[in-house]
């Protein structure tokens, strides 16, 4: 593996009508002993004696040009070359000379972008002078960036990242881990932006595309040879056919496209001739059919039966997968990846419970999450759902124009929609939930982060987000979408492609820029950052479709480009994902260390910070009442009608006697009933709170069934009485009430009558 090596494993036509290609052709070239070992079936229509001009380029750049005769050099078989299939295989000696001339760096540089031309020139006969047939060999020199270190820092580091704030919300820190799964979640859709550049039909310069393998795990495309075995297997038994280009690499060669060539009517050319020859009737059906082959799928074998792969079958042919197993890889591993989570899940609980009953662990830690584990899993299945739904889009469209067997067609319909369905449904959740408490709040962070079931179920999809851009989840499920069905449908278009991305990313980053939707100043530059360097990468995607003719220089140079400035600002991503969940983990208060946002939504969250005296409140009460606090028992199938969005537990509340906005005990500048601690609808120590089957619901401290502001009158800034400050004040941080125009109590402002003594709610929580 030291030892210097430049290799080639493919020889490409350069040509059309070229006389000459080759099934298999490798050369390995060590300087060390000044060899090259040539290994090659070459399929010749040439004859007569020829002469070689080869010419070495690196980046596009001429290095070496130099005109050989094989008669010189005594290689048999092509002096005088003759038609029919050539097998050769010999060690060329190399001079002293053409040592000299390739640079050493050629030998180190990662992922060369070399290629070697020859064309063939006849010296004899009708045709002498003329150029009959040209191929080009691409040049490697063993080194890549593709690296197997790369792919489990990243995967770590991002897993790590959602493990932590995972953890963090379970301690009651919702405002340090809504940050962290938000930097963490940014980060894990960039790297996919990475991988979707790889799948993309557009060809590449070879260090962009080991630069996008990389990230192909997160797509789920990653090689395991039992399952690949499984896979062939189960493709077999429902009918399929599947690819066999890795059993055949022993006698063919793989072309990993890379030039910008038409791939479809290149391998056209290839069979044209060979199809001429028959009759007509046979000939037009038989083209026919094969351009509709070669149109469904994206490898192409030529005549000389080599194969040319690009876009989602390259991906696959360096992954190691062949093509035909590249959904299920996708959809197995997706599957792999709930099953354990959901696995992990139920373990902590589990350990969880016994740490607190062996005394382990105080009873109050992660008391939230095991009173309510499993409406906390539905909400991190549904998080899944969003990450893998890049991955299982493009490749369930993409089985769509593959149709590799009718099972697999059946699993790729079944996914789709059912992921893209239950991420519609909870999006359309969310904005229900966030209307809903517009209207009775005037604010919709009110029910979205004071409702522990929401928040925890639905979370996912807002709690990046400020409460006013809750929206945002329906622009963006569609920004990937669209991608989605680029890469899938336009396969073998590049340019449709790179046309296509450059416009989905100008949108996005025109949208993230003006709109900036995410929850504060940081992640906001988090995000618009991802955005511009995704535009930046759509625009060298454009370059690389070679639609500007330019040089091959400036295409070798620009992918250069794009890997080093990726890799920098992936490097800056990891490392403050990094130090920012080092800091949170061990910092003993870490919502402190994020300001609050303008949404007050720590104000609305039950914050283990913000919230202690409410917290040891509510344990005393689940302790009185002889259940457990927070959620609800049971499987909880559909614990959003027991939500406090909901109409059944708004007339619950009616049956209890609590007022609503539009009664005649109302809070307001018409309240005629007072609350205290032992009035006839009292929400005190008193009060029949507990005989109506009400204590093992969540609850929040907030009266579901009151609007946030005065629903009587102008509304008029609220101001506090002691220092006027404009802030609206929060259910939950004890601050005096406010009053509306009358100068009467507004719908927080419970009034004291006949020295009641306070409930328990207005000493602790603060919500007077």
């Amino acid at each position: 593996m030291a030892e210097p090596i430049l290799q080639s494993n493919s020889l490409n036509s350069c040509q059309e009508n070229s006389l000459f290609s080759a099934s298999l052709f490798k050369v390995v070239f060590t300087p060390n002993n000044k060899t090259a070992n040539v290994d090659i079936v070459a399929v010749s229509s040439v004859q007569g004696n020829v002469t070689f001009d080869v010419e070495v380029s690196a980046y596009g750049f001429p290095i070496i040009k130099q005109k050989v005769s094989p008669c010189d050099m005594g290689l048999a078989g092509l002096c005088p070359m003759t038609a029919g299939k050539i097998p050769l295989n010999f060690n060329l000696p190399v001079t002293g000379d053409a040592l000299e001339q390739v640079p050493g760096i050629a030998y180190n540089f990662p992922d060369l972008d070399a290629t070697v031309k020859v064309v063939f020139t006849m010296t004899d006969g009708p045709e002498a002078g003329n150029a009959v047939a040209c191929v080009e060999a691409d040049i490697s020199n063993g080194k890549t960036v593709d690296l197997l270190g790369v792919k489990w820092a990243t995967a770590i580091v991002a897993g790590l990242a959602l493990t932590s704030s995972a953890i963090m919300s379970g301690l009651g820190h919702y405002n340090a881990a809504s940050h962290v799964a938000a930097n963490a979640l940014s980060l894990f859709g960039y790297f996919q932006a990475q991988a979707m550049l790889g799948l993309t039909g557009v060809p590449l310069p070879p260090v962009v595309m080991s630069w996008t393998q990389d990230f192909q795990w997160s797509m789920g495309i990653i090689r395991l040879e039992f399952m690949q075995d499984i896979f062939t297997w189960y493709q077999r038994a429902t009918g399929g056919t599947p690819a066999t280009i890795f059993d055949s690499l022993t006698t063919v060669s793989v072309q990993v496209e890379k030039r910008s060539l038409d791939f479809i009517e290149a391998g056209m050319s290839l069979a044209k001739r060979s199809v001429a020859m028959m009759p007509r009737s046979i000939a037009e059906p038989l083209g026919q059919a094969m351009k509709r082959d070669l149109m469904r799928r994206a490898n192409i074998e030529t005549s000389s039966g080599s194969y040319i792969v690009y876009g989602i079958q390259r991906v696959a042919f360096r992954a190691g997968i062949e093509s035909t197993n590249v959904f299920m890889t996708c959809v197995a591993f997706f599957c792999l990846m709930v099953i354990f989570v959901s696995l992990a899940v139920a373990a902590f609980k589990g350990a969880c419970e016994m740490a607190v009953k062996n005394k382990m662990m105080d009873s109050d830690k992660f008391l939230d999450f095991r009173n309510g584990w499993l409406t906390v899993l539905k909400g991190i299945l549904f998080r899944l759902t969003l990450i893998g739904f890049p991955s299982m889009a493009i490749m369930c469209l993409w089985e769509f124009t593959q149709n590799d067997s009718a099972a697999l067609m059946v699993l790729a319909v079944f996914f789709l929609i059912g992921m893209t369905t239950t991420l519609c449904w909870a999006a359309f959740k969310v904005i229900m939930i966030a209307r809903r408490s517009i209207v009775m709040h005037n604010n919709p962070a009110y029910i979205l982060f004071s409702d522990p079931q929401a928040l925890n179920k639905w979370g996912f999809l807002y709690v990046q987000f400020r409460a006013s851009a809750y929206y945002f989840i329906l622009p963006y499920l569609g920004y990937l979408g669209l991608k989605a069905m680029f890469i899938a449908f336009a396969q073998h278009s590049g340019t449709v492609q790179a046309v296509g991305f450059l416009i989905i990313e100008a949108g996005a980053l025109i949208a993230a820029s003006v709109l900036r939707p995410w929850m504060d100043k940081s992640t906001n530059s988090f995000n618009i950052a991802i955005c511009a360097i995704n535009f930046v990468n759509s625009i060298f995607l454009m370059i690389f479709t070679e639609v500007f003719n330019q040089p091959r220089l400036v295409t070798g140079v620009v992918g250069v480009v794009l890997w080093i400035a990726n890799a920098s600002f992936a490097l800056v991503l990891l490392l403050m994902l990094i130090v920012t969940t080092v800091i949170v983990i061990f910092r003993d208060n870490p919502d402190g260390r994020y300001t609050y946002m303008a949404d007050d939504r720590t104000s609305f969250m039950k914050s283990q910070t913000h919230l202690t005296t409410t917290t040891e409140l509510d344990a005393l009460a689940a302790t009185a009442r002889g259940g457990k606090e927070g959620f609800n028992k049971g499987m909880d199938l559909d614990d959003d009608a027991e939500s406090i969005t909901s109409d059944s537990l708004r007339r619950q509340t009616e049956r209890l006697g609590v007022p609503s906005a539009h009664s005649n005990q109302s809070f307001g500048a018409h309240s005629n009933n007072s609350f205290g601690a032992h009035s006839n609808q009292s929400f005190g120590a008193q009060s029949n709170y507990n005989n109506q089957g009400y204590g093992n619901r969540p609850q929040s401290p907030a009266n579901p069934s009151m609007p946030f502001f005065p629903a009587d009158g102008p509304r008029s800034p609220p101001r506090y009485q002691d220092n006027g400050s404009m802030r609206a004040p929060s259910p939950f941080d004890g601050s005096p009430p406010y009053r509306n125009q009358n100068n009467s109590p507004g719908p927080g402002a419970f009034r004291q009558q006949n020295n009641a003594s306070p409930s328990p709610w207005q000493r602790g929580a603060g919500y007077d």
